[in-house]
């Protein structure tokens, strides 16, 4: 009996780990180019974070990322524009961000000079 509720119990576990997806660490340009658009641009792809009329809630985690025309920031359209950031996120593994866990925001010339990033498509 012992053996079984052990087995059950190592196996609920494992599923429960199957199910959670791991945190990841993106780097690169964080977009917001017009009203509720969001996408971070790593060396990797364009995730989209939130699109407008398109996405009936906000990514969960969406109020870490600060207003980040306060810091190093490019304006582009007015009071939009694009930044520099680390980001620890949850992704569907091709090319949404699911949940923001951690924001911080880098300096521009970290993006700059990171030779595997595109410039923003400004």
């Amino acid at each position: 009996m012992k053996h079984r509720i052990a087995a059950a119990l190592m196996t609920a576990a494992l599923a429960a780990a199957a199910g959670a997806r791991a945190a990841e660490t993106r780097c690169g340009w964080i977009e917001n180019p017009t009203p509720a658009n969001w996408w971070l641009q790593d060396a990797d792809n364009m995730w989209t974070i939130m699109t407008q009329g398109e996405d009936a809630d906000a990514v969960e985690g969406m109020e870490l990322i600060p207003d980040i025309s306060e810091r190093d920031y490019v304006r582009t359209n007015g009071s939009y524009g694009y930044a520099c950031a680390c980001m620890s996120v949850e992704t569907d593994g091709k090319e949404r961000i699911t949940k923001i866990l951690s924001f911080r925001q880098l300096a521009l010339a970290k993006c700059q000079n990171d030779k595997a990033l595109k410039s923003p498509g400004y």
